[in-house]
């Protein structure tokens, strides 16, 4: 499974355990439904998230302008979730490519809206921890 399929799966699993309280386990063998391709990169980042849960959300608040984080829809939350586990935690993924990949999900599960929002917040944490 390569990265971006992984991405994808990755939010329909957060999206999933934030919706219904599952665990990242459960969410990531639901969303695999069978497929029993090498999905690592799956499990490392919905575990991540799970793991640094407060940590992502309090990065996420700090940067939000205009906005409170309960009023997000639970997929834009949940990718921002994704891209800031990357953009913090994950060596081998730099900043600009989680944002990117971020922007592609919000277009591919929200709407061109969300997607722009999504890369202003993301540019601003980016460059808060520059």
């Amino acid at each position: 499974m390569n990265r971006r399929t992984a991405r994808e799966k990755g939010i329909q699993a957060l999206y999933q355990m934030d919706l219904s309280g599952a665990e990242a386990s459960e969410a990531i063998e639901n969303v695999l439904n069978g497929d029993d391709s090498e999905s690592s990169y799956l499990y490392d980042v919905v575990e991540g998230v799970e793991r640094n849960l407060e940590e992502i959300d309090n990065t996420i608040k700090e940067n939000l302008e205009k906005w409170s984080f309960d009023r997000l829809a639970k997929v834009d939350r949940n990718i921002l979730r994704l891209a800031v586990y990357e953009m913090k935690q994950s060596e081998d993924v730099p900043a600009k490519v989680a944002i990117n990949e971020a922007v592609e999900l919000a277009k591919h599960f929200s709407d061109e809206r969300a997607s722009k929002f999504i890369n202003g917040v993301l540019s601003k944490i980016n460059k808060s921890m520059e």
